[in-house]
């Protein structure tokens, strides 16, 4: 269990979800890890489980992904405690209160592109020089399924939509020096941000009929695909889209009805 030897990883939203999923398989797979979080009473759980079953393999940081200061100190942190940083997970979202142009005011709308758009940039802007420097690293941006199709909920689907933009503008840039970016769009997951749905028995139907497989995902499915982009194994990989939804975008629009 070895595909990430020698790695050192920094991986935002870790605290919960895909994020700790993230987290807990880099570990595995041989990866130090810098777990952050805002949600600090989940961090140093999933941290103490992480160090429990590998000794020394995560470090939790608290960190506010829309704070250029909180980033500073997070790559400090890492520079501190593992000399380098190969790998740059930006997991950590938040969800869209306002489903449609007359419920979303500007301050939902501004607060969700801070944690969703601006959060993945500043990450990049911070940790990006020092990948430049050795010229070699992967940074993984994770976007949404609502990115690409017709959902709902406008300010998180523009939200997510940036950070497909966003990933191939880098990759672009980043590819002369070795460093390779890369988006994963996740589908329905049943994770903190989307267990609502599962209290609505009509939309959690909606959404398992809506897929090809015929139910929805977990954390483990997307921090697989993520293991991917972030390992030597996609050397040859920037500037793609990998979509992980069990078919989801092949299905009609879901009906939302709560």
């Amino acid at each position: 269990m070895s595909r990430l030897a020698n790695k050192v990883a920094i991986i935002t939203g870790a605290a919960m979800g895909q994020g700790a999923a993230e987290a807990y398989l880099f570990a595995q797979e041989g990866a130090k890890v810098i777990a952050a979080d805002v949600c600090e009473k989940e961090l140093a759980e999933i941290v103490e489980k992480i160090n429990r079953d590998f000794p020394g393999a995560a470090v939790g940081v608290k960190l506010d992904v829309s704070s250029e200061e909180d980033w500073q100190a997070a790559l400090k942190v890492c520079l501190e405690s593992y000399g380098t940083v190969d790998i740059l997970v930006n997991n950590a979202g938040i969800g869209s209160k306002g489903i449609n142009y007359d419920k979303t005011d500007y301050s939902a709308f501004e607060h969700v592109m801070k944690i969703n758009a601006w959060g993945p940039f500043v990450g990049m802007k911070t940790v990006a020089p020092v990948m430049i420097q050795k010229r070699s690293g992967s940074i993984v941006n994770v976007s949404s399924l609502a990115a690409v199709v017709s959902v709902e909920f406008n300010a998180y689907s523009l939200s997510k939509g940036a950070v497909v933009s966003l990933t191939r503008a880098a990759a672009a840039e980043m590819g002369q020096y070795g460093v390779r970016v890369n988006t994963i769009i996740p589908g329905t997951i049943v994770t903190p941000m989307t267990r609502i749905i599962c209290d609505y028995p009509k939309v959690l139907a909606s959404c398992e009929e809506k897929t090809c497989l015929g139910h929805i995902g977990e954390p483990d499915d997307i921090a697989y695909g993520v293991l991917y982009l972030a390992s030597d194994e996609s050397k040859y990989t920037t500037g793609a889209d990998l979509t992980i939804d069990g078919g989801e975008r092949f299905k009609d629009k879901l009906e939302l009805e709560m």
